[in-house]
């Protein structure tokens, strides 16, 4: 019975040690066939997809289109025209805005020159007069001062004798500190209020202005059009797209390397691009690679990549043509 339970233990502790030898031979197995794999593959040759940059251009301002003058697939260079708003709005409102400049500009040169010689001799020609009442009154009061002395004027006479000469004066001070500050001019805190009146009134037709460029679209960069979103008579909000445009340069082909190729993916390394539908390749130069890596996407994995992480890096091709869609999967090589 003793023996039959050791030929039990010893038949167990065999398998025991047995299944985890033949897993390691396994993995070293699956191991070397990876390997082995990734020998076999061409170490200057990777995939990826064309990457054309795609713009949605739109109005800075709201408005009414008036017209739109490109269709998809039309080619456009840069600055060319691609639609337009209805700019009656904007011109009225640059027109009153150019008003008001000069409203607060004719505003600061008044302050500026000062009161004019007429208005400077009218004031001391009003003060002149002023001083005349002044002395006829204050004459007229010492001599029914001196009546009521003597009873021969009565109080009511002297007091509307002293009345009149206080009015006197007191227009002729006025007068006085009228021309005064003509010949002084404006006070500093109305000059600063006034030129302050003057930029503001500049800043708003500055806007005006450039509200009224807004009102055409312009292209900034060659390119295509990919859509056409408004149509004429619409009404568009700011910032809507109104065309949508596939740019011509730069064309970038983004492409994936593994770890173990990493090396040899340099910026500035001149490279081969190879597309289904073209027998010469077209030249690039690997523009940047990507810190982090990342799954192979799909569109460029193979069986060997599947579940493999790979680093992006961008091929700026040089002869870029039509050929060169978007999305177009391409094999990038290196040229030595």
């Amino acid at each position: 019975m003793g023996g039959a339970l050791g030929l039990l233990e010893e038949t167990h502790m065999k398998r025991t040690v047995l299944i985890p030898a033949l897993g390691g031979l396994f993995l070293a197995a699956c191991g070397w066939g990876v390997y082995a794999s990734y020998d076999r593959r061409d170490p200057g040759v990777f995939h990826g997809n064309v990457d054309i940059r795609e713009v949605s251009l739109g109005f800075r301002v709201s408005g009414r289109v008036a017209a739109v003058l490109k269709n998809q697939g039309d080619a456009v260079v840069a600055g060319e025209v691609l639609a337009r708003l209805d700019d009656e709005p904007f011109r009225h409102a640059l027109a009153r805005a150019e008003a008001e400049v000069a409203q607060a500009a004719a505003r600061l040169a008044e302050l500026e020159n000062g009161a004019r010689a007429e208005d400077i001799a009218r004031a001391e020609a009003s003060l002149a007069a002023y001083r005349a009442t002044l002395a006829n009154a204050a004459a007229t009061l010492g001599r029914l001062r001196e009546l009521r002395a003597t009873r021969a004027a009565s109080e009511q006479d002297l007091d509307n004798a002293q009345g009149a000469y206080d009015a006197a004066l007191a227009r002729r001070d006025a007068a006085a500190a009228e021309l005064a500050l003509l010949k002084a001019g404006a006070r500093p805190e109305q000059m600063e209020q006034a030129r302050a009146a003057l930029a503001s009134a500049k800043a708003a037709s500055a806007a005006a202005a450039l509200q009224l460029t807004d009102t055409t679209l312009r292209s900034a960069e060659p390119g295509v059009v990919l859509t056409r979103a408004v149509e004429a008579g619409a009404i568009v909000s700011a910032g809507a797209t109104a065309v949508a445009l596939s740019l011509n340069d730069p064309v970038w082909v983004r492409a994936y390397a593994d770890e173990l190729r990493l090396g040899s993916v340099r910026p500035g390394r001149d490279v081969l691009v190879y597309t289904d539908s073209r027998k010469e390749p077209y030249r690039g130069r690997i523009g940047d690679v990507s810190p982090r890596a990342e799954f192979t996407p799909k569109s460029v994995e193979t069986p060997a990549l599947r579940t493999s992480l790979v680093y992006r890096f961008r091929v700026v091709v040089s002869d870029a043509d039509e050929g060169l869609r978007s999305g177009m999967p391409v094999t990038v090589r290196f040229t030595e």
